[in-house]
């Protein structure tokens, strides 16, 4: 008789156990999580497939286990009912795409250790917000990091911040003009023609 359940992750050309479970326990926790593993990194996900979304659809959750410093290439990809996520203290890096297409994530909890936001991290994230990153140590951002955010109203950055991926704010049609103290480019919103950031360099 099966009495044990053990999930496993294929990451980088070999099978890792993610979790090992009694039976009698499984029903303690939902099964619409996604854990984050891997020691001090995590640099490949499966690759996105239907079956992998419908799945990604059923997720609430987002549990980081120690000692992960990297949240991998679209670790939570399509979670399209995901709504918090608190990244923790220790984590340095936002993979690519790794939360795209969270369409009702509505709160962000970034680390002070974070230093970079990944190509398309929050690409569509549709409910977000407000991001703060002043208590982080950010220093880029992403091509399109915040792309099609459309209800995005407010971006908060730390002095850390050195560089600007081309179109972080593309599509973020609620987005207030502000000026943010780095040198890059300047950043048009495509919806109104109108720059949403105004980029200047440090005095």
């Amino acid at each position: 008789m099966i009495d044990t359940l053990v999930a496993m992750r294929w990451l980088d050309k070999k099978w890792h156990k993610v979790v090992e479970k009694k039976l009698t326990e499984v029903g303690k926790e939902p099964f619409g999580e996604v854990i984050v593993h891997g020691g001090n990194d995590i640099s490949r996900y499966e690759a996105v497939s239907n079956a992998r979304k419908e799945r990604m659809k059923q997720v609430t959750k987002v549990v980081f286990l120690l000692n992960v410093t990297k949240v991998g290439v679209g670790a939570c990809y399509y979670a399209s009912i995901l709504v918090i996520v608190d990244i923790p203290e220790g984590i340095t890096i936002i993979g690519k795409c790794s939360f795209d297409t969270c369409s009702s994530l509505k709160e962000i909890k970034f680390p002070k250790s974070l230093t970079l936001i990944g190509d398309y991290s929050f690409d569509s994230c549709s409910s977000l917000e407000e991001v703060d990153l002043l208590h982080t140590n950010v220093q880029k951002l992403g091509i399109e990091a915040f792309y099609n955010c459309t209800s995005l109203r407010e971006m908060k950055v730390p002095d850390s911040l050195q560089t600007f991926g081309t179109k972080v704010f593309y599509q973020c049609s609620k987005l207030v003009p502000s000026t943010i103290d780095v040198d890059s480019k300047i950043d048009y919103n495509d919806t109104t023609s109108e720059v949403v950031a105004y980029l200047r360099s440090k005095q």
